[in-house]
């Protein structure tokens, strides 16, 4: 098993790394100003997003562009570095096109969508043209069982009509946001319950289309929007339906293994910000006749912090790795690591919290104010425990393959039990 990064992989990260110290932070400031002024995106994002293209730092995401698409080309083992450092920053991704929701988009365009949608969707996706949203969760059910999803399309001769509410479709609210893909209800109840959803590609200003309000999480509102977006007989072409009609799930599936690999990532970065952050403060910070850095407890706390991030940055690479092999042995399989991928989302949600509320603490007040990135990496870590999947069902995942494994072995333990009968029945040794 090799630990070390390709050649390719860690000339990227020094490419990235200079890029994002020597262009983005010093416009963070700016970003934040401008956020706060209500102007977004900031008049300088376009500049930076060309000069990142131009530099070849541009959709790092896809393993399999073809030859007339721009990007790296890199598989999900070696772009999980280059979204680890990008997480630092929540806002550096877009500059090089690998924001999400945009990122399971493409992958799911890229995967299934006709030569139309590729020329009216994802081109102008990959060019970094335009913005897109992914609404699936639902408010009047519980979406974490997809079965239970509502939204509703009709056929009606050559048109698709829609109707349903979502919400906390990220992205909604971006000034660039121009396609939805919308995940509904289409079969017949009679068929398989993974059998009736499909996909569908609306354009944002289509009639019928209304943005309700851009959701708070947590009382911190993202410019880009986590929206509640309602849809009433929503008509379009019935060429807009994506993939196969009765095929969201597998398909949603398939967007579901990289995007995690990216998100888990992202948030590995920000634990090694805030765990960067919480060594400084310690060493500059004095209390009770001594540094923070000479407290037992705070030290134990930094110990536990490197050793969780590690944990969980192996944990990441392993289910990219398994991705990436599962893909290359069968292409068609779109449910591939579903139980590595379920993991490694509760570990990282968790492992956010934690290590960002113990950096916190060592901040005091000001780790509570918005003087430092801490309180709003708190706050995504928590929302992660939620989003896309209450930590419970993915837990519920990993319990039913251990338990599906161990049915399959059933007694092969037996020999490790050391009853009294065995005792008398052992062979003697000689």
């Amino acid at each position: 098993m090799e630990f070390e990064y390709s050649p390719q992989v860690q000339a990227l990260r020094q490419r990235l790394e200079v890029f994002i110290d020597r262009y983005v932070l010093p416009y963070n400031g700016a970003w934040h100003h401008s956020v706060a002024e209500g102007i977004f995106p900031p008049p300088f994002m376009s500049d930076l997003k060309a000069l990142a293209r131009s530099e070849g730092l541009w959709n790092l995401f896809l393993p399999s562009l073809r030859v007339d698409q721009p990007g790296q080309r890199l598989s999900n083992i070696e772009y999980a570095p280059l979204a680890e450092i990008m997480g630092r920053l929540p806002w550096a991704s877009e500059v090089f096109n690998c924001s999400a929701p945009d990122t399971g988009n493409m992958e799911l365009l890229h995967l299934f969508a006709t030569p139309e949608q590729d020329r009216c969707w994802l081109r102008p996706l990959l060019d970094g043209e335009i913005r897109s949203a992914f609404a699936m969760s639902e408010p009047d059910v519980a979406s974490s069982d997809p079965t239970n999803l509502q939204a509703r399309v009709r056929h009606e001769g050559e048109q698709l009509v829609l109707n349903g509410r979502k919400w906390f479709v990220t992205g909604a609210a971006h000034p660039d946001c121009r396609l939805l893909i919308v995940m509904c209800r289409s079969g017949d109840q009679d068929t398989d319950k993974h059998a009736q959803h499909s996909m569908l590609l609306v354009p944002i200003d289509t009639p019928g289309v209304t943005l309700v309000r851009n959701i708070a999480i947590m009382q911190h509102h993202t410019p880009e929007g986590h929206c509640e977006i309602v849809f009433s007989d929503v008509r379009v072409p019935a060429t807009n339906l994506l993939g196969q009609e009765g095929a969201g799930f597998a398909m949603a599936q398939a967007r579901l293994g990289p995007g995690r690999i990216h998100h888990c990532m992202r948030s590995i970065g920000q634990c090694e910000l805030a765990l960067a952050l919480m060594c400084e403060r310690t060493l500059e910070r004095h209390a009770f006749g001594k540094y923070l850095s000479d407290f037992a407890n705070v030290q134990e706390w930094i110990a536990e912090s490197r050793l969780e991030i590690d944990q969980a940055r192996l944990l990441v690479l392993r289910a990219a790795w398994r991705l990436d092999q599962a893909a290359l042995a069968d292409p068609s399989d779109l449910t591939q690591n579903r139980i590595d991928v379920s993991a490694i989302k509760v570990v990282t949600a968790r492992l956010q919290t934690r290590v960002v509320n113990r950096a916190i603490q060592v901040f005091g007040a000001m780790g509570l104010s918005p003087d430092t990135p801490l309180a709003y990496f708190w706050t995504w870590g928590r929302a992660m425990q939620l989003l896309d999947g209450p930590d419970e069902v993915h837990l519920r995942s990993v319990a039913r393959h251990e338990l599906a494994q161990a049915r399959e072995c059933r007694g092969a333990t037996a020999a490790y039990f050391t009853l009294p009968e065995q005792l008398l029945a052992a062979p003697r040794i000689r």
